[in-house]
């Protein structure tokens, strides 16, 4: 049963990304351009940092599938894919593993396919630390994503119902593993407040995952036979807002933060990236090319990315990652009206290059 939902899972978000209009909150965010500002190409440095952990690159494969023979081919493709490349790779959950052992391979396959490059295990807030450490083994794991999922399970038919011990769960993970542990939505986004709890569980690195990418309510309900949930669709926050909404207690708590769901391009990536994100993580529209034109057609394109988000960070006269954080952006639309909402300043964005300058005066 495990493996057929999975499939299913990777056909109907393979679907959904396919017929999915090309607005989203990501482009209520405009850069402020400078026409005398731009930076030497040859001078960019696209390396970045999440707490402890060097990336080659600001730019990962997020976590999608695993536990069936076709997944396991998925996973060994993209494990290809990610070494070609440079950029990080998670594997999907891992939970089918600690119900048949046979499924084992199939996780495997990513680090059996790319054995120096950065990659991240994955399991539920439900696992126990015994699999926590289980699942860092088996992948040799530099990371371990913990996914946070309470809309998709109330969805899903057979998902879990009780939640309140999550918190608990995962500071119990955090204080046993020796490696860092990431928590990631699955696309309903993350708050202020949310990140500010992660901290004091202990955790340094989150993933704001938002909605606008892969809508696991959507593929849930799709399965469903009975009752429908289709009054969830839209729940929950974008990446854009995410960042905005978790950048003060970010900042306080010194939690590097990761930006993923609904980016579908090289700018959406720099978006991110000068909202806050230290690397930002692309799942559905990479499974679909995949899928759809093969292992090649992706490394092309992820390359296309690279070069293009360089090209976008010397545009905007900077050299690294981290000086996108001193770039203007004009923030519009339904991110401004939540901002307004939750009393976020947005004018601050728009001049941060000037008042940097006026600070150093």
């Amino acid at each position: 049963m495990s493996g057929d939902r999975k499939d299913d899972h990777v056909r109907l978000a393979t679907e959904q990304n396919r017929e999915r209009g090309r607005l989203n909150e990501f482009d209520d965010v405009r850069f402020v351009h400078h026409a005398l500002g731009a930076a030497d190409l040859d001078a960019v440095s696209l390396s970045t940092h999440a707490g402890p952990l060097r990336l080659p690159l600001p730019l990962y494969i997020n976590g999608m599938t695993g536990g069936s023979e076709s997944t396991a081919l998925i996973n060994r493709d993209l494990g290809i894919v990610a070494r070609e490349t440079g950029v990080a790779i998670a594997s999907g959950s891992m939970s089918p593993v600690f119900k048949d052992r046979s499924t084992i391979g199939g996780f495997q396959t990513i680090r059996d396919a790319n054995p120096h490059g950065t990659v991240f295990a994955n399991l539920s807030a439900n696992a126990s630390v015994e699999n926590a450490r289980a699942a860092v083994d088996i992948m040799s794991a530099d990371a371990l994503q913990i996914h946070i999922n309470s809309v998709q399970e109330i969805v899903m038919p057979e998902g879990d119902r009780a939640f309140s011990h999550w918190p608990e769960n995962i500071a119990r993970i955090v204080e046993a593993l020796d490696v860092p542990v990431i928590v990631k939505e699955v696309g309903f986004g993350m708050s202020g407040d949310t990140v500010a709890q992660l901290s004091e569980l202990g955790v340094g690195i989150v993933d704001v995952s938002g909605r606008g990418g892969t809508d696991f309510a959507a593929i849930e309900n799709a399965r469903r036979t009975a009752t429908d949930f289709s009054i969830l669709s839209g729940w929950g926050q974008s990446a854009v807002v995410g960042l905005l909404d978790a950048r003060d207690a970010a900042e306080h708590a010194n939690v590097s933060l990761l930006a993923s769901g609904g980016v579908r391009t090289p700018l959406d990536a720099v978006r991110a990236l000068a909202l806050g994100a230290q690397a930002v993580g692309v799942a559905g529209s990479f499974l679909r090319l995949l899928k759809d034109e093969g292992i090649d057609a992706l490394i092309e394109e992820i390359s296309r990315w690279t070069d293009q988000i360089r090209s976008l960070i010397a545009l905007l006269g900077q050299v690294s990652v981290s000086g996108l954080a001193e770039t203007d952006i004009v923030i519009t639309g339904d991110v401004r009206d939540f901002c307004v909402a939750r009393g976020i300043d947005t004018t601050t964005y728009a001049r941060r290059s000037g008042n940097k300058g006026e600070h150093r005066s």
